[in-house]
């Protein structure tokens, strides 16, 4: 689809796209030969995803920081992102009735003390945004995305591409010992990679490689590669870190 077609079937303006694309957060996967962009289906799925970050109240710059995270995973997100909106479903349900009960309040149809004047407000965290900004926030995202938004669109890209080319590397190894030189030598490339995204110490990476078995939704993710991918990785990382300490 072209970007006029897409913006006419989301409701967002042409210009809107055009930025996306400019800051790196939707880049269309292709282009005519006179330049014109062409939005695939997986550009169109990208787009919904960045749109239920953007009502969430996300910046567009903690979205791509989110999005080109390594550890990101769609299904995951939907899911915390699904459990955000019912539980802003469940405030503005409050905050409707409260309003609802005031106007019969003021016509004299009801009579609320004060504190039924209140009761519809609530200023307690959303507990699924805090797993939200736990998961992707400062904390686990800022530092090596510092980096990746300091990179062209090409070298993003290729980052990528090298993301997905050694965990399929390590998957043809998980049947392996994980002290086999092989192996070693595999997660030695996987470690100087986390590396050009991020500041892995020794400790940080062993501690990584256990959070990928400890954390079923890495274990998924890392798994579509090969199972048993991520118990083999976790070992492997254990071996490197204790190594070349």
């Amino acid at each position: 689809m072209k970007v006029k077609e897409v913006a006419d079937l989301v409701g967002i303006s042409v210009r809107t796209l055009h930025h996306y694309d400019e800051i790196g957060l939707l880049t269309p996967e292709d282009t005519t030969d006179s330049g014109y962009r062409i939005y695939s289906k997986n550009d169109l799925t990208t787009l919904q995803q960045i749109l239920f970050f953007k009502e969430l109240g996300f910046p567009l710059k903690k979205i791509k920081e989110i999005m080109v995270s390594p550890s990101f995973d769609r299904n995951e997100a939907l899911a915390v992102q699904r459990n955000m909106l019912l539980e802003k479903r469940r405030r503005m349900d409050n905050m409707i009735s409260m309003i609802d009960k005031t106007i019969q309040n003021s016509k004299g149809e009801i009579n609320m003390s004060e504190k039924e004047k209140f009761e519809g407000f609530d200023f307690s965290n959303n507990p699924y945004e805090q797993e939200a900004r736990d998961r992707w926030g400062d904390k686990a995202v800022d530092e090596s995305n510092n980096k990746i938004n300091n990179m062209s669109k090409n070298e993003q890209k290729a980052l990528g591409d090298e993301f997905n080319a050694l965990y399929k590397k390590l998957a043809t190894l998980r049947h392996q010992s994980p002290e086999s030189d092989e192996a070693q030598e595999g997660i030695g490339e996987w470690y100087d990679y986390l590396n050009k995204v991020g500041n892995y110490s020794l400790d940080a990476f062993k501690g990584l490689g256990q959070m990928y078995v400890d954390d079923e939704r890495f274990t998924k993710n890392i798994d579509q590669f090969g199972e048993g991918l991520a118990v083999f990785m976790r070992d492997a990382m254990a071996v490197y870190a204790d190594r070349n300490k």
